[in-house]
């Protein structure tokens, strides 16, 4: 039923496994190596068709010193984090009060709201394009920092509502129930009971959402137009010219986007683990 684990197989699944795995791993992060050498060449190499060769020049400090100090790449990132952290603390703020609600209060309505927050994931957002634009404009939010924080906010809570509510029902309700017996009210209960137990899961789905918003691309082509309000997926996009794209200073631009969320997961990966696997076991 089971594979059988690579330490009880034969010496020739053990070799082949140890020779596959790294090449497995290159192939997995060639991508990123291709664009991190693109981001050091000069702007000669793509003229003269060399695109996947060794650069003939190394021109790093030339191409990120471009990003940073000759474009809008600074303003593109602080708009990505204006458009990024509102809308990491809004969905943490919705969904754990409206996990707690699902998951510990029972009512006639309980699941057939909670499969409303679970069917809007399964809505193709494409389809959703032109009414959401018209939505904006009718609003006045389009080409703003809020309306881009207030789409995502309605459009993530779903998910972040379906992970705190199953976190919560795994808790132990005897917890709850002891809380209530000391006449504690429900507020208290969620804010010195509840949430505390919670930080993992919100360690875990903060994380996520972090880099879901600050990876969009569609919805900020589609809602935001300029610098003012791009954020830094968008904002690449800017480097490329009327007849041709700069392919070096996009390449250094990706990976200067590419940073934060990086940096964000291995500032929280112990939480973010704690987070995924708490109750795996059960």
């Amino acid at each position: 039923m089971f594979p059988t684990p690579i330490e009880k197989s034969s010496a020739a699944v053990q070799t082949g496994y140890k020779i596959m795995l790294p090449v497995a791993l290159i192939l997995w992060l060639l991508p990123l190596i291709s664009i991190m050498i693109f981001s050091v060449k000069p702007d000669a190499d793509f003229t003269t068709g060399n695109y996947w060769g060794l650069p003939s020049s190394f021109e790093f400090f030339t191409n990120y010193g471009r990003v940073f100090f000759d474009s809008d790449m600074p303003r593109y990132m602080l708009n990505s984090i204006l458009i990024t952290v509102p809308t990491v603390i809004g969905c943490v703020i919705l969904s754990s009060m409206t996990g707690f609600a699902l998951g510990v209060y029972k009512f006639r309505s309980n699941l057939w709201i909670f499969f409303m927050f679970i069917a809007g994931n399964f809505v193709p957002f494409q389809i959703l394009m032109v009414p959401v634009r018209d939505l904006t404009l009718d609003m006045g939010l389009y080409n703003t920092i809020a309306g881009l924080v207030l789409f995502h906010i309605a459009f993530q809570t779903g998910f972040c509502t379906l992970f705190m509510r199953n976190f919560i029902r795994a808790l132990p309700f005897e917890l709850i129930e002891a809380a209530r017996v000391e006449g504690i009210s429900e507020w208290r209960i969620f804010w010195y009971v509840v949430l505390p137990l919670m930080k993992p899961a919100l360690a875990a789905m903060a994380v996520l959402i972090f880099t879901f918003i600050w990876n969009d691309f569609f919805w900020a082509i589609v809602l935001t137009q300029g610098v003012e309000t791009q954020p830094v997926t968008a904002g690449i996009t800017s480097f490329n010219a009327q007849f041709r794209a700069a392919y070096h200073l996009m390449s250094a631009g990706a990976i200067v986007a590419a940073l934060p969320p990086v940096a964000m997961f291995f500032l929280m990966q112990k939480h973010f683990i704690a987070g995924l696997t708490l109750g795996a076991v059960k």
